[in-house]
């Protein structure tokens, strides 16, 4: 067994909220190719505009439009884009305060090299072709060779934030790709799994038996070597019914995920129920765990048919 396992791992999920009536109006004037700003109480335009405002905390709903053209206040140069970013080849990503607007909105700059980058210089909108109501209806940013006129130019207008069909929501996807290294005592648990082993460490100080395994004790803060055999049964401290189903996963809803107590072992850990309704599964059931061939940890866990555990021999692990 190798002395440390990775394993590259992605946490992705979409993330959608609804939208006031500050964001629905900034969001569907971009479909429109419209920027609009927010004054606050100060008399400053802010673009991309806040619900609150940033002195006060108080709500600000006085929409203007400003320009589509805009001066580069600072930039760093992204020689190597990864997916999904605004551009596939090299870029600055840039704040721009956009002329009218008092506050810089950041994007991608479509630019040869860094040496045409630079702070001070014009740029102006390049809209997306298929525009939804969204920060990518402005596909990037592109230089402008034109001088700046002054605050005049690009002037900020009252705008009432009417459109037709506005955007009420927004669902952006969210993902983190990296690397995971659990470290020896984990390693060491998850290869005791992949032989269907049950193991946890005991901490030389309060002597509780810790599963999984950490490599110290959480409580005593002390280094924790001695490997201890639990379960492989195990008690439901608590549990919780699961009715939202996730994408790519194959088990019909409702579901029930608990917190398991093994045999042996003074912290719970956590693992689906099945083999019983949703609705049987209860604080004290009894279970242990299935693997299925191939799996290099329990797919689930059953009823033992056992009877219920006493709340006295768990309470301590709720």
């Amino acid at each position: 067994m190798p002395e440390h396992l990775t394993a590259p791992l992605v946490v992705s999920f979409p993330f959608t909220r609804s939208l006031g009536p500050v964001q629905s109006a900034f969001l569907t004037g971009l479909r429109e190719r419209v920027v609009l700003g927010v004054r606050a109480h100060d008399g400053r335009v802010l673009v991309p505009p806040a619900e609150y405002d940033p002195g006060t905390a108080e709500e600000i709903r006085e929409l203007v439009e400003v320009g589509t053209t805009g001066t580069v206040t600072t930039w760093a140069w992204n020689p190597a884009p990864r997916p999904n970013q605004p551009l596939t080849t090299p870029f600055a990503w840039v704040l721009v305060r956009l002329d009218g607007a008092d506050t810089a909105l950041l994007h991608a700059l479509d630019a040869p090299g860094p040496e045409a980058v630079r702070t001070g210089a014009r740029v102006r909108v390049r809209w997306a072709e298929q525009r939804t109501g969204a920060i990518t209806d402005i596909a990037c940013f592109e230089p402008l060779d034109e001088p700046y006129d002054g605050p005049e130019t690009g002037h900020a207008t009252p705008h009432d934030g009417t459109f037709t069909d506005p955007v009420t929501s927004l669902t952006a996807p969210a993902r983190l790709d990296y690397t995971y290294t659990p470290g020896r005592a984990q390693t060491r648990h998850l290869g005791n799994l992949a032989r269907r082993l049950l193991t946890g460490e005991r901490c030389p100080s309060c002597r509780k038996v810790h599963v999984p395994p950490r490599g110290a004790c959480p409580t005593c803060g002390v280094a924790a070597t001695e490997q201890v055999a639990v379960g492989p049964r195990g008690t439901v401290t608590t549990f919780c019914v699961v009715s939202i189903k996730a994408k790519n996963l194959a088990i019909d809803v409702p579901y029930v995920y608990a917190h398991i107590a093994l045999d042996g072992a003074d912290l719970a850990l956590h693992g689906r129920i099945a083999g019983i309704p949703y609705d049987q599964v209860r604080m004290g059931l009894r279970v242990e765990p299935v693997w299925r061939d191939g799996d290099r940890h329990p797919d689930h866990y059953r009823p033992t048919g056992e009877p219920d555990a006493d709340y006295d021999t768990y309470k301590r692990l709720l």
